[in-house]
């Protein structure tokens, strides 16, 4: 619709409203601009530093490193790249852009997208809280080493301690240790015996009672978690220069001190070693996929939150380049930090790298490299810094995922909770808090496990599937390309096109049947996990994603009328298609509503149109809207 159709001068609204063009009268777009009560970033870089706080987690440092060199060293580079270039980064830049134009969280913002998906936002709201149950308990256990390194000789160093048993063997600085498969490190037994003290639980059946001291480390963990996100982006966006860039002065450190080790060059040669006929195996695509997945984490509805508070004509597609960039890059920078001190370990043991590195996950940050530090010289330094790396990488995905929850709910019940954000947020804190008991028993290691296998698996995959085919196939592509070009002023290329139509859904789709039909036996220390567990845990996977069949069935079964007929009446009207431009008028609000040159007013309260978009009138002002609106689709 061009301009001189509307009764109100574009250059009448903010600096952010919409141009309309011409060219889109036989396509219009949902086009809405920035209101005054929605919080903003202070600086640009405090929402680039937010969004690479998130990427960049615990997962960088542990999974990547060990996804490499198990799947042909270099040689894994190739399929992380190409899933990287066709799946992982269209979806991060489709996140970002639709979260910086609706600007609304992940529950709202299917009301303008397809109101019969928004199922989607509840469940991104429930997995982010299964994450929080497990994820924050990991923190504190780096919190508690972080403590115990304050000491002149770090714990973990040798086997005089009460926690040890016969089978501790001590071999840096000593000649003539045999090491057995019986053989447990100072390192092994601190984390297991000391730190977890899961010897005084048998599994499952007895999780033991709770660690008071991990119940102390999550308690202070939260609260800077709830000072840091309790007013707003405007704190959280000041956090974030220390949380996230601190995790880069580290590395570096780590990384210069690691390469003067003796033995590191063993450690980076088996990292990189090309293993060619590795890339002939499915499994190494499909880790691959999964890794650039989880490590830039759409779906999880962080990056629409976070973005929703830019500017309207930010550049989004940059800082999903930049974004994506420099978290592979440290992925890749995390590998070198990591091998380097596994060759040092393989070259103090007399052993191959490849016997060295079998450790993964958690164990890769609370055996191995804590053992490697502990001997070398100045141990108290790097193990603080070290810990200190881990809980500032942790906090900061854990400011993304709450905050992915609080905008979501907060824009979806802002008549109840727009001016009681303090309250709300605690409440979310104590639920989240309360929920991790379990993991700080005794036996809680285990649990941690089964919730990070079941709790954002397969489900979060799911979602972000379903997610790709509402935006792209239901809202429509050229829509959303649309939405792109009001923004930055260009149309996405035929690349990104393709990509969000049918690649991006087919590389989803790809990992969720593999991860289907591989389903490995779970287990953690030699503990079996039993059938009843995985039953479980299929169950907590399944209870965030059936939200999105629910509410389709709730949409149509409470929506008046057949699909067929809601359609054909939207058609045959016309009534789906038109531009809406909104204001109060002295406290009595009214729309106007052009359509085909035409305008229709009608006075709010009753279902109006705009309302569906505006939960008040302070969220209404100076809104310029060209829409297809369905009641279903």
């Amino acid at each position: 619709m061009s301009e001189q159709n509307s009764p109100v001068q574009v250059d009448s609204l903010p600096r952010q409203a919409i141009q309309t063009n011409p060219s889109h009268t036989a396509n219009p777009v949902l086009l809405t601009t920035q209101t005054d009560s929605r919080d903003k970033w202070s600086k640009k870089v405090d929402f680039l530093l937010s969004v690479i706080g998130f990427a960049v987690d615990l997962g960088n440092v542990w999974r990547f490193p060990y996804i490499c060199y198990q799947n042909g060293g270099g040689a894994f580079l190739i399929p992380y790249t190409l899933m990287a270039i066709f799946g992982g980064v269209p979806l991060f830049y489709m996140e970002l852009a639709l979260g910086q134009f609706h600007r609304t969280g992940a529950i709202s913002i299917w009301k303008r997208i397809c109101p019969i998906f928004k199922g989607i936002g509840f469940a991104i709201c429930i997995i982010a809280l299964y994450v929080s149950f497990y994820y924050n308990t990991i923190i504190a256990w780096a919190l508690y080493y972080f403590y115990s390194s304050f000491t002149g000789t770090l714990p973990w160093t040798s086997c005089d301690n009460p926690w040890n048993t016969p089978n501790c063997t001590n071999y840096f600085g000593k000649s003539n240790v045999t090491w057995t498969t019986f053989s447990k490190s100072p390192a092994e037994e601190f984390y297991m015996r000391k730190v977890l003290e899961i010897q005084k639980s048998s599994g499952l059946y007895d999780v033991g009672g709770i660690r008071w001291q991990l119940l102390l480390c999550l308690f202070l963990l939260f609260t800077i978690v709830y000072f840091s996100l309790w007013k707003g982006v405007k704190t959280s966006g000041k956090v974030v220069w220390v949380t996230a860039t601190l995790p880069y002065i580290v590395l570096l450190i780590l990384l210069v001190r690691g390469a003067t080790l003796p033995g590191a060059w063993r450690g980076i040669v088996f990292y990189l070693r090309p293993d060619w006929e590795k890339l002939m195996s499915t499994a190494v695509w499909v880790d691959a996929a999964a890794q650039i997945f989880f490590s830039l984490g759409p779906g999880f509805g962080v990056l629409l939150a976070l973005a929703s508070y830019n500017h309207f004509n930010n550049n989004c597609y940059r800082d999903a380049i930049v974004t994506s960039v420099v978290n592979c890059l440290t992925s890749f920078l995390s590998g070198f930090v990591i091998f380097t001190v596994l060759g040092y370990m393989a070259e103090m043991r007399d052993v191959e790298v490849e016997d060295v590195a079998k450790d993964k996950g958690p164990s890769l940050l609370f055996i191995t490299y804590p053992e490697a530090i502990a001997n070398m010289v100045g141990s108290t330094f790097f193990a603080i810094i070290f810990f200190l790396m881990m809980i500032t990488l942790g906090l900061d995905s854990t400011f993304g995922g709450l905050e992915a929850v609080i905008t979501a709910v907060m824009d979806e019940y802002p008549h109840i909770l727009a001016k009681q954000r303090e309250l709300f947020v605690l409440g979310l804190i104590t639920i989240c808090f309360l929920g991790s008991l379990t993991t700080l028993t005794h036996g809680g290691a285990y649990v941690v496990k089964l919730l990070e296998e079941f709790g954002a698996g397969c489900s979060i995959l799911a979602v972000v599937l379903l997610e790709a085919i509402a935006v792209s196939w239901f809202y429509g592509i050229q829509r959303f390309c649309d939405d792109v070009k009001a923004m930055l002023g260009f149309t996405p290329g035929t690349f990104w096109k393709v990509c969000w139509v049918a690649i991006s859904p087919a590389f989803l789709a790809f990992i969720i049947v593999s991860s289907l039909l591989d389903q490995p036996l779970l287990m953690l220390f030699d503990y079996r996990y039993p059938e009843w567990s995985i039953s479980v845990g299929y169950l907590i996977g399944a209870s965030s994603f059936i939200c999105i069949p629910f509410y389709m069935v709730y949409k149509l079964v409470w929506t008046p009328g057949s699909l067929k007929q809601v359609r054909d009446e939207c058609h045959a009207s016309q009534s789906c298609v038109g531009q809406i431009l909104w204001e109060p008028v002295f406290g009595a609000a009214h729309f106007e509503r052009l359509e085909r040159g035409q305008v229709f007013n009608r006075p709010a309260g009753s279902g109006s149109f705009v309302e569906k978009f505006c939960s008040s009138p302070s969220d209404c002002v100076h809104v310029a809207i060209i829409s297809r609106q369905m009641n279903w689709f």
